[in-house]
């Protein structure tokens, strides 16, 4: 464990994420850009990079009584925790992430690039996720998939087109095109990506109205 939380480790624990976010539980493991906590109330590991967490506390056995002992193996195992190392041995698993709204996108990891990686979702279809705004991860129990899926009907589906190395380039890629940003939660996140540059993108929204985004404030991209 890496040696910031030593004294933390097995202990309970309250965590608050950029946004408004709690969660508690048991600290099972932290490295220096990820903490493993396991939530005993829904049986889950939650994978949270750093950079999202603005404070974290030890709770009392009085404040959180309900937690169930955490099973000795975590659903992602490395040598040395971070948070690359978590989602590149998460590839094929079926995983919920968390990046904004009030909602998880449910599916599994199909490629992990320099900053972002490609999601296959059910119901979302593949979308490429910038690395910088997960806010954490949490693995499915083994034998599970989402929305009860058998695997005839959730079959990997590996993007088949070259992948860039960055999630700038990717995006340049898509040049042309017609995209959803974060889900499409406001009509002004789905347009024509006409140029992606200087880490800025230009779009045109469904009125014919030109925008420009800043790309370091874009979580995920997919394609209708």
């Amino acid at each position: 464990m890496h040696t910031d939380f030593i004294e933390l480790k097995g202990k309970k624990i309250e965590v608050e994420i950029s946004g408004g976010n709690f969660h508690k539980g048991i600290l099972i493991d932290s490295g220096l850009d990820v903490i493993v906590l396991y939530d005993g109330r829904t049986n889950s590991f939650l994978y949270i990079p750093f950079v999202h967490i603005q404070r974290l506390k030890e709770i009392t056995i009085q404040e959180e009584d309900t937690f169930t002992t955490p099973p000795s193996e975590k659903p992602i195992e490395t040598d040395s925790i971070s948070f690359r190392k978590i989602l590149t041995n998460a590839k094929g698993m079926f995983v919920q992430v968390y990046v904004t709204g009030n909602k998880s996108i449910h599916g599994y990891l199909t490629s992990i690039m320099n900053d972002y990686f490609v999601f296959h979702s059910p119901a979302y279809k593949s979308m490429f996720i910038s690395m910088h705004h997960v806010k954490w991860l949490i693995p499915y129990p083994p034998n599970t998939t989402p929305y009860s899926l058998d695997n005839q009907n959730l079959p990997l589906k590996p993007v088949s087109t070259p992948l860039a190395r960055s999630f700038e380039e990717q995006l340049k890629k898509l040049q042309n095109q017609l995209i959803i940003i974060d889900g499409g939660d406001n009509p002004e996140k789905i347009g024509l990506l006409q140029t992606v540059r200087n880490n800025k993108m230009t779009l045109v929204n469904a009125n014919g109205e030109i925008l420009f985004r800043n790309l370091e404030h874009i979580k995920t991209i997919q394609l209708p």
